[in-house]
């Protein structure tokens, strides 16, 4: 059973949050303890963004962070090797979500040989739709490959990435990028509770969720929350670590208990 699954299941009835940042933003070292604030402040799973220069589903907020990233000469093996540094003292699930243009520069068996090694546990690939991904799954033993179901899937689709999926279900609550909005995409509740009857994994709803009243109706309907965009802003904002750090624990901290009241 991997660390995703294992997690998940270990909530017993509680809602996940995953906590979405980009590596590399502001640099490698301070996303070492960025991952560690994550980790003390109540994150269930987290999820690292591998920058690139041309994303599928990136909006401004990350896209921004990906540019800086990039600038500070962030790679994909550089990012696998600060996961091992991590696994040293963590055994917090951690998820990969990058383009597949980096594991494909990479070579694909050995980005999930060194991964495995190095403590990844799943990825994300927003733009290797399950129609395209055969390939690939069948040299990803070891990392549970999660899809992405969105307000337009159909029922066909929501069935055929319930049969792929491993870990969780990727909810888009809302068509378009990434980026925090002022409210969740209507028939959330109705759409999120279609697929939970199609697949047998959890099902966690990101995109657009900026805050604590925003998780907690998303969370109503799902398994748990996903949040990026407005943690990346918050570490684009607050310079001093210090500030930084303690910022981001409330804003996690607060989330948590939203989603588990």
């Amino acid at each position: 059973m991997s660390r995703i699954k294992n997690r998940l299941a270990s909530l017993n009835g509680n809602k996940a949050l995953v906590a979405f940042y980009t590596a590399g933003d502001p640099d490698m070292e301070a996303s070492k303890e960025i991952f560690a604030v994550i980790e003390k402040n109540g994150a269930d799973i987290v999820e690292i963004g591998v920058p690139f220069s041309d994303p599928l589903a990136d909006g401004p907020t990350i896209q921004a962070s990906s540019h800086r990233s990039l600038k500070n000469g962030t790679t994909l093996k550089k990012i696998i090797r600060m996961v091992a540094d991590i696994r040293k003292t963590s055994e917090l699930p951690v998820v990969l979500m990058t383009s597949f243009n980096p594991i494909f520069v990479y070579g694909q068996k050995e980005f999930v040989a060194d991964a495995v090694k190095a403590g990844v546990d799943g990825v994300i690939i927003p733009d290797l739709p399950h129609e395209e991904a055969e390939k690939f799954l069948a040299i990803a033993d070891g990392l549970d490959m999660i899809f992405l179901l969105a307000p337009t899937s159909t029922p066909d689709r929501v069935k055929q990435i319930g049969k792929i999926s491993k870990g969780f279900i990727y909810y888009i609550s809302l068509t378009g990028t990434t980026g925090t909005k002022q409210s969740l995409s209507v028939g959330l509740e109705e759409k999120v509770g279609e697929i939970k009857n199609s697949v047998s994994l959890p099902v966690l709803v990101g995109f657009g969720i900026s805050g604590p009243e925003q998780a907690a109706q998303a969370a109503k309907v799902s398994d748990g929350v996903i949040l990026g965009s407005a943690i990346v802003k918050l570490i684009e904002t607050n310079s001093n670590p210090v500030e930084r750090d303690r910022k981001l624990g409330e804003f996690l901290t607060s989330i948590k208990k939203a989603i588990n009241s």
